[in-house]
């Protein structure tokens, strides 16, 4: 982390969100993190590779696994002032703690009428890459149901490092989602790559970016699922099909404004979501747009999202399961003749 780096777009993703929770400890000393294998191990992926020999074990705790009682702790220090990070390594052991996150730190600001923040950040792992039901859930879908709580799921390197340090600058509980096999790609690997600023920098919690424009249909997505849909746009432009890409970047706040105003000039509107399909993303973003343009609006709108069935270990299955690339230019080629 702290080698010159000449090429800023080849750095590994988990040595850009490294870089931003360094330059937030460095200029914020309220900022602890605490989790398993974040100190010397550097995190399970490398993510906080580093900062505990910079700051030191006081300031970057190895904690044990029990994940109830050092989440607990990081309510209590947000409530004393402190600003911790909280790093659960996947993002289905939340379950573990999930009384400490929806009970206590989505609630206190609200039932204490406004007089107690709680700047905490759950910084976790989520999504695909074979490693069967128990490690392989998205779930923003599950904490986005859970009012008080931000819901945060980037694509770019560049995403990361801003939404990192706004989600640290914030006096709301933020759930920080990482996928994970966004964290094993190198840095050249992103289609969806702006460069990356040296100096610390925030990115708005709430404003999703067009990324690709097009004219005939507006596909909304996020998380790994942006790059997915960007190869698959490029795979039917090659037809004569236009796609716009929105990445939505967060869940809540969820900006279906962006993705109405899109979906007003293309007539068309596909969401995919790489959690479950059943009273999520999905389905709450096409009923936003729907209820903003009017029914009459759209002539076409569609749901992508995994089946309501737990994840296969066979990567064969996974794969069937997945709202990969190929099941997108499927939807999107049968979107486009719908018409």
């Amino acid at each position: 982390m702290n080698e010159i780096v000449n090429d800023r777009l080849a750095m590994p993703l988990p040595a850009v969100i490294a870089e931003a929770i360094m330059l937030e400890m460095e200029r914020d000393d309220a900022i602890v993190c605490i989790g398993e294998d974040i100190g010397r191990a550097g995190g399970v992926f490398g993510a906080t590779r580093g900062l505990q020999e910079r700051f030191g074990a006081e300031r970057v705790l190895d904690a044990p696994i029990a994940e109830m009682a050092f989440t607990g702790m990081g309510v209590g220090l947000a409530q004393a002032g402190m600003r911790p990070l909280i790093e659960i390594m996947f993002a289905d052991f939340i379950g573990v703690c999930l009384e400490q996150v929806y009970n206590a730190a989505a609630k206190i600001h609200y039932m204490s009428g406004g007089r107690q923040r709680m700047p905490i950040v759950y910084k976790t792992a989520g999504g695909c890459i074979g490693s069967a039901a128990q490690h392989s859930q998205a779930l923003w879908g599950l904490f986005a149901h859970l009012p008080g709580l931000k819901v945060v799921a980037p694509c770019s390197p560049h995403d990361h490092k801003g939404l990192m340090a706004a989600a640290l600058r914030s006096d709301d509980p933020v759930v920080f989602i990482e996928h994970k096999a966004l964290l094993l790609s190198k840095g050249r690997d992103f289609r969806h790559h702006p460069d990356i600023p040296d100096a610390a920098y925030t990115v708005p919690i709430g404003q999703a970016a067009v990324v690709r424009q097009g004219t005939d249909v507006t596909l909304a997505t996020l998380s790994a699922s942006v790059e997915h849909a960007l190869e698959a746009a490029q795979t039917v432009d090659a037809e004569g099909i236009s796609v716009e890409v929105i990445d939505l970047r967060s869940v809540v706040p969820l900006d279906s404004d962006t993705v109405a105003q899109s979906a007003a000039r293309t007539g068309r509107l596909l969401v995919v979501d790489e959690d479950y399909l059943s009273f999520g993303l999905s389905a709450e973003l096409s009923m936003r747009v729907l209820e903003s343009l009017g029914f009459d609006a759209l002539r076409q709108i569609g749901r992508l999202a995994v089946p309501d069935v737990p994840i296969p270990a066979a990567l064969s299955l996974e794969k069937a399961v997945m709202p990969g690339v190929d099941a997108i230019t499927e939807h999107l080629r049968a979107m486009a003749k719908g018409s």
